[in-house]
């Protein structure tokens, strides 16, 4: 362990450090990028193992630059921003974000579960209990906006980009949903837009770079929007999502964007319909007060089942409104891999997708695009590769991780990574009829998605932090 730690830090002090500075890395894109080799057996008694740190414990994703990692993580009651050392993985300093109440959260969820962001000279995190804070190198705060607890009991998700001079991030709650831009420099809002039709979703913003004009890119409920960077503007839409996106689109090589959306009850043979408002009410509003309480509902109904996403204004009873919204949802969400292609205006959707793939979406995990090549790995280790260009499916197998995956894919040296909710690693050869190469049991439960830096694998679990090297 201590020469692979010693040969880990020659390493880093002789060449020129990458860096993986937000959520899965460059633009969200998985992607390792140098061409240099990365381990092939990695696991918890792996001989490539250059050292392993307990951790407190959190969702988000470390992210990396020059010598150091960030990421977040909560420490007994505290919400807390953590910079580790890349050579040791030494704590070399510990933030608290304070919060006056913690956000409701999901029964496996976490109080820290979006990614930080950094720039190299600053790190930005988010914690919906307590708002965003930026801290120099060294953990001074520099500036912070209080915000949350947001209004989702399944608490924040999605993680802040640094763009330029600009921090962007996305918030899709039950209400009050935005898309908000700040200077970097100070925390001061440059601009806001609202995002108010669009109810809970998960998926961090993107940039797309189009006719030398930056985009930000965000998947939602339905749609996929495309924002003016300077103003906020929403210039372009695709239609044909699912009901709720929580994977994060991608832009290939190829130059066109990538987005899935899974939601239950939006597959092909798998549609969940709901009858109207007045037909329920009349059978089951027992107080006849004109709402539905979640009392009056069928146990298991697919009202019920979701009754705190459905009362968007939490006021413990569904209106007719909130009730025949949901039902439309249900009666028009795809789940679905949509390829756009760019150069879209205004309404897009007849005229920019290049293809679409309707089986085997994932829900949480991101599309990877890799060797011209679309992975997708749905809950069940179903991992499926599709022929960018054309939308063909190459190949769907389960992989020997066959449980849900909240952790997304990542790539480099001809491999894919992918890890389970349960710890259960599977390393893949990264192309369209792809084998598997390696598989391993960690142990515990991951959900941060692995960083691919200087041929090294830094790999969250519940508990630690490891940093692989060949």
């Amino acid at each position: 362990m201590r020469i692979a730690a010693c040969l880990l830090l020659m390493s880093l002090s002789s060449a020129s450090a990458e860096n993986w500075p937000q959520f899965r890395g460059i633009n969200s894109s998985g992607l390792a990028q140098s061409t240099g080799a990365l381990p092939t057996k990695i696991g918890p008694d792996s001989k490539n193992i250059a050292w392993k740190v307990a951790l407190p414990p959190g969702h988000s994703s470390p992210v990396i630059h020059g010598d150091r990692i960030f990421l977040t993580a909560v420490r007994g009651k505290t919400l807390a921003t953590l910079a580790i050392s890349r050579t040791s993985g030494k704590i070399l300093w510990e933030q608290a974000a304070p919060y006056k109440k913690l956000e409701e959260i999901h029964a496996i969820g976490s109080h820290a579960q979006p990614s930080p962001a950094t720039d190299g000279s600053r790190v930005v995190s988010l914690f919906g209990s307590s708002g965003m804070y930026c801290h120099d190198n060294n953990g001074k705060l520099l500036w912070k906006q209080a915000m949350g607890p947001f209004n989702n009991d399944f608490g924040a998700g999605t993680s802040p980009i640094i763009v330029e001079d600009r921090v962007i991030i996305v918030q899709d709650h039950d209400t009050g949903s935005f898309l908000a831009c700040f200077d970097k420099h100070t925390g001061k809002q440059v601009w806001r837009t609202d995002r108010s039709e669009f109810p809970r979703n998960y998926c961090s913003p993107i940039t797309w770079t189009v006719d030398g004009k930056t985009q930000i890119i965000v998947a939602a409920t339905l749609r996929v929007v495309g924002y003016d960077l300077a103003s906020g503007k929403e210039l372009w839409t695709v239609r044909g999502l699912s009901r709720a996106v929580c994977s994060t689109p991608v832009i290939g090589g190829d130059g066109k964007l990538y987005v899935a959306g899974w939601a239950r009850g939006g597959d092909l043979d798998e549609r969940i319909r709901v009858e109207p408002f007045d037909k329920i009410a009349a059978a089951r509003d027992t107080n006849k007060n004109g709402t539905l309480e979640r009392k009056e509902l069928e146990k298991g109904h697919a009202i019920e089942r979701r009754f705190p996403q459905v009362d968007r204004d939490k006021t413990g009873t569904i209106t007719r409104k909130e009730y025949e919204y949901y039902r439309e949802l249900f009666d028009v969400a795809r789940n679905v891999v949509i390829a756009i292609r760019p150069g879209a205006r205004g309404e897009a959707t007849t005229t920019h997708v290049a293809w679409e793939f309707r089986r085997y979406i994932p829900f949480c995990a991101s599309p990877l695009f890799y060797n011209k090549t679309i992975f997708t790995v749905k809950d069940g280790g179903i991992l499926t590769s599709l022929d960018a260009k054309t939308g063909k499916q190459q190949k769907t197998r389960r992989v020997p991780g066959t449980g849900n995956y909240y952790s997304s894919p990542v790539a480099g040296d001809g491999k894919i990574f992918l890890i389970d909710q349960k710890g259960r690693l599977s390393v893949v050869s990264g192309r369209g009829k792809w084998e598997v190469l390696h598989r391993a049991d960690f142990g515990e439960e991951v959900y941060a998605t692995p960083a691919l830096v200087d041929g090294r694998i830094y790999l969250r679990t519940a508990a630690h932090l490891y940093c692989f090297a060949k």
